[in-house]
Parts: C-alpha cells; sequence; structure tokens
C-alpha cells in the first residue's frame, strides 16, 4: 500500500463529507452556503446549486475512492483513511455552518 493512496483515500472522505449538506440540502429546496454565494460560504445558494455541487463533490470522492489504488472497507488501514479524512472535514465544518444555523450553542463554540 502506498502512502499516495492513504492521502487519496482521506480526501475522498473529505469530498464525501462534503457533498453530504449540500446534496441534501438542496433535495430538501433549502438554500445552504456554498463556495459559489457572496461571501464565498456564507452567503446562500440555491436548491439548485447546492445538488450540482454536492454531486460534483461525489464524484471526485468516489474518483479519490474507489478508483485509485485498491481501497479496501476491511482494512483497516484503508478505513482510518477514510475516516480521518470524513473527521477531518466534518469537525471544523460542523463549527463553520454552525454560526449560521444555530448548532453552536452559547459557551461551547
Amino acid at each position: 500500500m502506498e502512502w499516495l493512496h492513504l492521502v487519496s483515500w482521506f480526501f475522498g472522505g473529505a469530498f464525501i463529507t462534503n457533498a453530504v449538506p449540500h446534496y441534501v440540502s438542496g433535495l430538501m429546496g433549502k438554500p445552504f452556503q456554498s463556495p459559489f454565494a457572496k461571501p464565498s460560504g456564507q452567503g446562500l445558494s440555491s436548491s439548485t446549486v447546492n445538488v450540482l455541487w454536492g454531486f460534483l463533490n461525489l464524484v471526485v470522492g468516489y474518483l479519490l475512492l474507489c478508483r485509485v489504488g485498491n481501497f479496501d472497507l476491511w482494512d483497516t488501514g484503508d478505513a482510518i483513511a477514510l475516516g480521518l479524512g470524513i473527521l477531518a472535514l466534518s469537525l471544523p465544518t460542523a463549527r463553520h455552518f454552525g454560526r449560521f444555523h444555530g448548532g453552536n450553542t452559547p459557551g461551547h463554540s
């Protein structure tokens, strides 16, 4: 297993994680922050933009996870690389979007 494969799978997890809030918000017909809004990452983008952005993130995540190396979810090292990528994006994303959606409770922001 090459270390570059682990790096690819880490970023694959991050891209798949980023797809979730955008795609789900878009499917629900709700506007959500995106890189295309003004200001970027703070303003709201349409549900259509978010579906497209979420789908693009899914495609990139798939390519990094399934088309680079030989990812095996049953291999602990592979699963850890994916899991760390998911966690590495999940925590800062929760804090960032929590500012806009009430997810950061007082005293814990």
